[in-house]
């Protein structure tokens, strides 16, 4: 391996996420979360609030729990309606492969109007006896925390904070002496919950060029400035790709104005000059962006992206899921998305249908389980076009919003 281009770090990995009493999401799992993940449903059914939900996990690590909490709405916008008990968000990820599972469990419950957190705890279970071992154990800002890298049979040391309203890992995560806590703020630190726009993309950049897409795509031309004078041929890779996707392109590059504005041009084959990004298409753009973020030499260790298939011809999403499903060697993502020549390229263990049981809450069941889906599969049938002719059921709103899976009878 050419040393300029090492080995790249195993990044951790979620395989599951459990959400309660977030808004519609009453209580749901997704377990054995594969590489890249895939929600599929009706508007409404829940799909923006599972984002929302790892976002708040993610502000409340970077910003604070009281102001992911405020953002919201409060208690009051946040917890399901009618329902008693705190949220909880718990993940399990591995930080790298062949590492014991790890758990990582929120409990925030509204207290006179205020943020708490009524429990948080980080472990694993030994793979000798099954034990689970808590590196933090705390309830209400009081509790403990073992410092040691791997299971021991020792107590850990108290903890106390200042207020019930700060996260225990988000405080010792910054501490050396903790790895296993570090290691995980440091991961959900790092989530990169992607709200790109072509309209972001087009603006312009003030000041130095900078290494990584930020969440919105607006530093895109300090990005590929950054790329032009740093990493050549990760920029040419990425170029590579973009003319796959849209071949009249025959370039792009970025020009610094005297008052130090950084503003992305593009050349097209059938003018002379490269156009200001202003005049671009939105799906060369938002197809620009997406490569730039999946194409990073460190890219985040866990990606999500809301209908990527916006502006984007549906030619193009083949391509662009190949490319999803690449960058799943340096990081993992989740994606929404309505489109079915999208969901054409995926396999059914990729993908989760979601939808509103009677009560409105939100239901999820994996493509690769509905009765009938993998046969099709094995006799050639596509996934979206399966999806398209009603034979998914649920997650469909034009057959019964209240249906649920349906499974032959027993003994059949």
């Amino acid at each position: 391996m050419d040393s300029r281009n090492p080995e790249p770090t195993p990044q951790p990995r979620l395989i599951s996420l459990k959400v309660k009493n977030f808004r519609v999401l009453r209580s749901v799992e997704f377990k054995n979360l594969t590489p890249l993940t895939v929600l599929l449903g009706p508007n409404g059914s829940g799909k923006s609030t599972v984002f929302d939900a790892l976002a708040f996990l993610a502000d409340s690590f970077q910003f604070g729990l009281w102001d992911a909490w405020e953002k919201r709405g409060g208690g009051q916008e946040i917890k399901t309606r009618g329902e008693r008990g705190p949220v909880v968000i718990q993940v399990k990820y591995r930080e790298y492969p062949g590492c014991p599972l790890l758990t990582y469990h929120l409990a925030v419950e509204d207290m006179d109007g205020r943020p708490a957190v009524k429990s948080e705890w980080l472990r694993w279970r030994s793979r000798a006896r099954g034990q689970a071992f808590y590196f933090l154990n705390c309830h209400l800002g009081e509790g403990s925390a073992v410092s040691n890298e791997h299971p021991t049979e020792i107590e850990g040391e108290k903890v106390r904070l200042q207020s019930p309203a700060l996260l225990a890992a988000n405080a010792l995560g910054q501490f050396a002496e903790y790895p296993r806590i570090t290691a995980l703020r440091n991961f959900i630190t790092g989530w990169h919950l992607s709200s790109l726009s072509a309209e972001g993309a087009r603006q312009q950049s003030i000041g130095r060029s900078e290494r990584h897409l930020n969440q919105s795509g607006d530093n895109l031309a300090s990005v590929i400035h950054y790329l032009v004078e740093h990493q050549p041929e990760r920029l040419r890779a990425i170029f590579e790709r973009l003319q796959r996707a849209v071949p009249q392109i025959e370039g792009v590059r970025v020009e610094t104005t005297l008052n130090g504005r950084m503003i992305l041009q593009v050349k097209d084959a059938p003018f002379d000059h490269p156009i200001p990004a202003d005049f671009a298409s939105d799906g060369t753009l938002k197809m620009l962006a997406y490569l730039a973020l999946l194409l990073d030499s460190e890219p985040p260790p866990f990606i999500g992206i809301e209908e990527p298939e916006n502006f984007l011809h549906h030619r193009l999403l083949y391509e662009l899921v190949e490319s999803f499903r690449a960058a799943t060697e340096q990081t993992q993502l989740l994606v929404t998305t309505h489109s079915p020549y999208f969901v054409d390229a995926l396999r059914p263990e990729e993908v989760r249908i979601l939808w509103r049981d009677k009560q409105g809450f939100t239901r999820t069941e994996r493509a690769a389980d509905l009765f009938g889906i993998p046969e099709f599969m094995q006799q050639g049938a596509q996934l979206g076009q399966l999806w398209s002719e009603g034979h998914f059921k649920v997650g469909d709103p034009q057959y019964n919003r209240e249906a649920e899976p349906w499974r032959p009878p027993q003994g059949k």
